[in-house]
């Protein structure tokens, strides 16, 4: 326990800029939420908020930090993202604060599934749900184990990884809590694609939009679009034409949100979709302006995939 200290004149501003960016963040206002975390930042002060953060649940140094990062990730600064995700993480590993410790980590195991780093995600999940385990984080230990069944069935231990990803939702929604649960059902879909199960992808991501609906949650709003096209493509060559509509729909949704991330992914798919229905040129320029805007990450996996794809139908591309 930490002794008691002088409470800061910022700290209200402090907390009402955390509280504020982590609900711009799922609400899918990545803009306002990554200046909301950089206004918390920059009024942190660690000797006047360290002692206080057992009254708050987290420390709110923490919280900015790992905001900006997904909010970077998705306005298509990968680079910047891993950057203030590695500052969360050394941030909560000084306090030796376990919610916090735990919430740094969760947060940076989806930011590396973001990234497409598979290792990575599950070296985080690992350290996340022991540590969630020992204190007796619910939430936190099942959020894990979904994540973590998503990243198996991905490695090829599809029968593990359906597992762990349905025990680890029952676990979450017994805690009641509502919060990311379209995330997770994408996770879900993702693992039921993997394992040759399209077919019982669709009404699970159905329940995920609809929640997005119900909600708000709208910051997977635009994978939940791309995954449902990739679903469709999957089940049969006859539903290109829905396919092509969620495709639009994901496109459309990640420009309103400034998700540059999710719209290089949705645009991607969308090319390829048009190249095989005769459309290359505009597929050519679709995925040129989508690449062509971003100025980092060019070793991460969907930016190396996008320039491949340029490549290989003879567009110019930089990185």
């Amino acid at each position: 326990m930490w002794p008691r200290a002088p409470v800061s004149p910022r700290r209200p501003f402090l907390w009402g800029h955390a509280m504020l960016a982590q609900t711009l963040l799922v609400l899918g206002e990545f803009p306002r939420a990554r200046e909301h975390a950089e206004l918390g930042m920059a009024v942190y002060e660690p000797h006047l908020h360290r002692p206080q953060v057992t009254l708050e649940h987290q420390d709110p140094g923490v919280t900015c930090r790992i905001t900006a990062a997904h909010a970077l990730w998705h306005l298509g600064y990968p680079d910047q993202a891993m950057q203030r995700g590695h500052a969360a993480l050394a941030l909560a590993r000084e306090l030796e604060h376990p919610y916090s410790l735990v919430w740094a980590l969760s947060w940076a195991a989806i930011l590396h599934w973001h990234r497409q780093e598979p290792q990575a995600t599950l070296a985080q999940l690992e350290a996340a749900v022991a540590l969630a385990t020992e204190h007796g984080f619910v939430q936190w230990a099942a959020q894990g184990t979904i994540l973590r069944g998503r990243v198996l069935a991905t490695q090829g231990r599809t029968a593990e990884g359906m597992a762990q990803v349905q025990h680890g939702l029952a676990a979450y929604r017994a805690t009641g809590t509502a919060l990311l649960q379209p995330y997770l059902l994408a996770l879900l879909a993702e693992a039921q694609r993997s394992a040759g199960q399209a077919e019982a992808g669709l009404p699970v991501l159905a329940e995920a939009l609809r929640l997005v609906h119900d909600t708000g949650e709208c910051w997977y709003q635009a994978e939940l679009y791309r995954l449902k096209g990739e679903l469709l493509l999957d089940l049969s060559t006859e539903r290109q034409a829905e396919a092509a509509l969620c495709l639009q729909q994901a496109l459309d949704r990640a420009r309103h949100q400034h998700a540059k991330s999710l719209e290089l992914r949705a645009a991607m798919r969308l090319a390829r979709l048009w190249q095989q229905q005769g459309e290359a040129d505009a597929a050519q320029q679709l995925l040129a302006e989508s690449y062509g805007w971003f100025t980092e990450g060019f070793a991460t996996a969907d930016l190396q995939e996008a320039q491949g794809l340029l490549q290989k139908s003879g567009m110019r591309s930089h990185g």
